[in-house]
């Protein structure tokens, strides 16, 4: 579960990275986006675990 949670929370600071590098501004400009970025991304990982879990529990059921 953890492994998901860091992975998004990973691509939620690439994401931000990737967006001031399109726009070429600094990176370090505003420094108090990227925790948002990494919480918001943390909490799309988070939401995937739940539907992977749900998806998970109907497979088995539907299977037996």
């Amino acid at each position: 579960m953890v492994n998901k949670i860091l992975f998004w929370s990973g691509f939620g600071l690439a994401v931000r990275f990737w967006q001031l590098g399109i726009e070429m501004r600094p990176f370090f400009s505003q420094p108090w986006a990227y925790p948002i970025y990494g919480c918001i991304g943390a909490s799309f990982g988070y939401w995937m675990q739940g539907v992977e879990h749900n998806q998970m529990r109907y497979l088995r059921e539907t299977r037996d």
